[in-house]
């Protein structure tokens, strides 16, 4: 069974950075393209990034762009969410997911993601 453990999360300024990791175990990590979501209180769950299996491809929602990494190192098993400029609508519970094969990474889609962390949270103070 795979799995996925999120850390790195925490209480930041605006402006500050976190990165967060996840550490994926029980399948082989270079097999799965990866992504980032997150969920706001009384909001749905929404993309952040995907990137896929040796990391040449990667996408990110708008509001991201250009503020946050999305990096793999498939020699740790080990997926990273670098997050620069953060702003206080970045406040979220962040889960890393592992994608099934094939799937149009570009569109974000949740339910193209078969295994997820638990959640870790992140916290923007203005």
């Amino acid at each position: 069974q795979v799995q996925l453990v999120e850390s790195g999360g925490g209480l930041v300024q605006a402006g500050g950075s976190l990165r967060l990791s996840c550490v994926v175990s029980g399948g082989t990590f270079s097999n799965y393209a990866m992504g980032w979501f997150r969920q706001a209180p009384g909001k749905e769950r929404e993309f952040v990034a995907s990137i896929s299996r040796i990391g040449v491809r990667k996408y990110y929602t708008d509001s991201v762009k250009g503020r946050f990494t999305i990096s793999r190192d498939n020699a740790k098993n080990t997926l990273y969410l670098q997050m620069n400029s953060l702003k206080p609508e970045d406040t979220a519970v962040y889960y890393c997911a592992a994608a099934r094969p094939g799937v149009p990474l570009e569109l974000g889609r949740s339910f193209d993601y078969d295994y997820w962390g638990q959640g870790t949270q992140v916290t923007v103070s203005s």
